[in-house]
């Protein structure tokens, strides 16, 4: 045997693309029906529905639940009286798991009928240059303010709305953050799809 025949040549990894993600996310969500997770925090949980109304949302929330992406993450903006947003941190290990997921926009669904109600689970826009406000995939924010935050409405994706424990994110709202919005102590979260199919 040489050496060229013990060398056996690795399976590459799937990688999410802009080009790829949409296809991959239309399969994904005839496979995967869920819509409910669980997001459990020191504070407690809270339980989001994820809309049917935009499958592309709902399908990547799920396949990024599934994959651990949120697992260890915090809810890093906090703004008082208005949302609470999570999906990131400042550890090497949050962009180790973006790189093998991969680097990807999704477009955006305002016209689905969602609004941005109190509970409303929304994506927010990529920080590049972005006039289509092009959301980023591997964050989510909830809105908080009461009864809504309407002016959202044409401009980012309300994809799910939260059906139980609204107490926990008027928690979260109400801790201390730095002139960033950063809260000065981390509130992890871990993700979990509660019904299976």
């Amino acid at each position: 045997m040489t050496i060229l025949q013990e060398v056996k040549p690795q399976k590459k990894e799937f990688v999410l693309n802009d080009y790829n993600a949409i296809p991959f996310l239309f399969a994904y969500a005839q496979e995967n029906k869920q819509k409910m997770v669980r997001v459990e925090t020191d504070f407690g949980s809270f339980v989001i529905a994820l809309s049917e109304n935009t499958p592309y949302h709902r399908a990547n929330f799920i396949y990024l639940t599934k994959r651990n992406y949120f697992d260890g993450t915090f809810f890093h903006r906090v703004v008082k009286d208005f949302i609470i947003q999570g999906g990131n941190s400042d550890q090497t290990s949050t962009s180790k798991k973006r790189r093998k997921i991969g680097k990807y926009l999704l477009p955006p669904d305002t016209r689905n009928g969602l609004r941005h109600h109190r509970g409303a689970v929304s994506m927010p826009s990529s920080e590049i240059e972005n006039p289509h406000r092009l959301a980023s995939p591997y964050e989510f924010f909830v809105v908080q303010q009461s009864p809504g935050a309407y002016h959202l409405d044409k401009n980012y994706t309300v994809f799910g709305y939260v059906v139980e424990g609204m107490d926990v994110v008027d928690q979260i709202n109400s801790v201390p953050t730095d002139k960033r919005e950063w809260p000065i102590d981390n509130i992890r979260m871990k993700v979990s799809v509660i019904d299976e199919f």
